[in-house]
């Protein structure tokens, strides 16, 4: 296959969005952090849901991931 044949690889997401993106889902998952750990700090120990608990941290983590993603890219690191 020719290089003139082949097609360019484009990103998803457009890169002037990287900055935008990378501060609000970083904002969000610290405050999915934040409301994780004031809900365990302040309940008791018999009053904990775990299902509450493991939704919480699964989106503060998915939220964090993402926004480390598009931290890097914006910083020119492309992974």
């Amino acid at each position: 296959m020719a290089l003139s044949e082949m097609q360019r690889v484009h990103s998803p997401v457009d890169p002037v969005l990287y900055p935008l993106l990378a501060v609000v889902l970083i904002t969000l998952g610290l405050l999915f952090t934040a409301s994780f750990f004031i809900y365990e700090v302040t309940s008791s120990k018999f009053s904990r849901n775990i299902v509450r608990e493991l939704a919480t941290g699964g989106v503060a983590s998915v939220l964090l991931g993402f926004g480390s993603l598009f931290l890097l890219l914006w910083t020119g690191v492309y992974v």
